[in-house]
């Protein structure tokens, strides 16, 4: 069974978390000094290297066994060949009870991009907009601090290769707008990170952006144009693009891991039109995987794009090199894996991962009520399910955190140890500090500040390693286990540095009073 299923990339970084982490708690021990296919067809298909649509007893079955082993507690999947539908279901529950079905309606959080994406290109292909021409042409509202600005063409903002980034201007971070006309607006004191055009960064408000120049150049609110446009040909009638999280089913209630266990958390208010805002289920869902694989064509025979623009939002650009990302889609090969055309989706409590395999025209589509690092399951689920259409066992791997969090309770645990510890040992440690020099004392105190800038510099540091900016409250639901290990790191350390310098300013009036006697 597999334990740690983050991507490579991700296990260092994390795993430069806990190191980080790990220093930062020794600090405290200073010393007081469709039909089912038979067995046989499954290993035909293994060997000849070919993919086919898992059948649903197969699907079901991989489905359950991971809730069971990863007690994640709701999914929804939706599995589609060429034109047709193989399979949709719903597992487990939703967080206020309700038994997750097919018709159960979740937000995808950035699967919402690859419909901002094609909402963009249809406008494209009536003549109304030009992919290089700037943005600001068609949308002058749009202006940076930075006047390089007006040269982010419209193709930029789709490949995430405008040169906003995070960095420059976290979104997450700041007062959350309620329109699209404002979420622009407030861009204007936003820098750039880098040349347009010259790099990728992944950043949602490149999709606030596109989803407002839909609104002016068609005349019609957002969420709107992408019903009438897009979820009704495809009677994705049971989907909407929502403003905010606090519209979403149940304000987007889902949960969190800690400790092997689930806690359900509601979400906080974030802005979501365009970037992260669509809700759906699993039936249409199979609907929208459809076109995707269909050349823009429905099951219904109605097309909603050109086979050329479903083929540019799938490709990334030839520049800049760096960059595996097209239009709300992610392009790329795993191993000997078969190539792969993809997104995930993300917020606090809730994780997706649509899924195409060009080649078989197989469509996978999953979403789960955890969201972030403490639950990567919807990209586990979606996995298991891609093995399962090459003819293979899939393995159930277990979220990064079901192992990393008991790494963090004995972290904790020493942390809060040696806190005791050393508030025990404070009077000793102040009579032999008594008779040194005051700055070889605050340097022998310094150590004890590190769990506290360790955890003041949390959200930094998981920003910048995941290239995304949040803050502490955020990362409470990301990784709680690591938010608790830190904080209790850095109470530990205000105990013993509290302690020892009181302890420290006692023995000195005993001395004074010593000395004047």
């Amino acid at each position: 069974m597999k334990l740690i299923t983050v991507p490579t990339g991700m296990r260092r970084r994390l795993g430069t978390v806990l190191a980080a982490l790990g220093i930062a708690v020794a600090a405290t021990a200073v010393p007081a000094s469709s039909a089912p296919r038979s067995t046989v067809a499954l290993e035909s298909t293994a060997a000849s290297g070919s993919y086919a649509a898992p059948d649903p007893a197969s699907i079901d079955r991989f489905v359950r066994d991971y809730l069971e082993q990863t007690r994640l507690p709701g999914a929804v999947v939706a599995v589609t060949e060429g034109d047709r539908v193989v399979h949709t279901a719903g597992y487990g529950h939703t967080a206020s009870g309700q038994a997750m079905t097919e018709r159960t309606r979740l937000p995808v959080a950035s699967l919402s991009k690859s419909m901002t994406a094609l909402a963009v290109m249809q406008l494209v292909e009536a003549g109304k907009v030009d992919l290089d021409q700037p943005v600001h042409r068609y949308l002058p509202e749009f202006t940076l601090a930075d006047r390089r600005s007006r040269e982010i063409t419209v193709r930029q903002v789709l490949t995430q290769t405008s040169g906003m980034a995070d960095s420059a201007y976290p979104d997450l971070t700041r007062a959350q707008p309620h329109t699209l006309k404002e979420a622009v607006a407030a861009m204007r004191e936003a820098p750039l990170a880098a040349e347009p055009g010259t790099r990728y960064r992944y950043h949602n408000p490149n999709y606030f952006v596109a989803a407002r120049l839909v609104e002016v150049v068609s005349g019609q609110p957002f969420a709107d144009y992408l019903s009438v446009n897009l979820f009704d040909p495809l009677r994705m009638t049971h989907t909407a693009s929502l403003d905010t999280t606090t519209e979403m089913p149940d304000r987007a209630r889902g949960y969190v891991r800690a400790y092997g266990t689930v806690l359900s958390r509601p979400h906080p208010r974030w802005f979501t039109a365009g970037g992260h805002g669509v809700v759906t289920t699993a039936d249409d869902l199979s609907r929208w995987l459809i076109a995707q694989n269909n050349q823009g064509v429905s099951a219904e025979d109605r097309r909603i794009a050109t086979a050329r623009t479903i083929e540019l939002t799938h490709t990334p650009p030839k520049a800049p090199k760096d960059t595996d990302y097209g239009m709300g889609w992610r392009r790329n090969r795993q191993g000997d894996g078969p190539e792969q055309i993809q997104h995930s989706g993300q917020l606090l409590t809730h994780n997706s991962m649509a899924t195409l395999l060009p080649d078989s025209r197989i469509g996978i589509a999953v979403v789960t009520n955890t969201g972030l690092i403490s639950g990567d399951d919807a990209a586990q689920i979606s996995q298991g399910l891609v093995d399962l259409a090459r003819g293979k066992k899939p393995e159930v791997a277990k979220p990064f955190s079901m192992t990393a969090d008991w790494v963090l309770a004995a972290l904790t645990l020493l942390a809060a140890g040696l806190g005791i510890r050393g508030v025990l040992r404070a009077p000793r440690w102040a009579r032999r500090s008594a008779r040194r020099p005051w700055w070889r004392t605050a340097l022998r105190l310094l150590p004890q500040t590190l769990p506290i800038l360790f955890l003041a510099q949390l959200a930094a540091l998981l920003g910048l390693l995941m290239n995304r900016s949040g803050t502490l409250a955020q990362t409470t639901y990301a990784w709680p286990a690591l938010v608790v290990c830190a904080a209790v790191g850095s109470l530990a350390s205000v105990a013993v540095v509290s302690a020892r310098a009181l302890a420290l300013f006692r023995c000195r009036q005993q001395a004074i009073s010593v000395t004047a006697k």
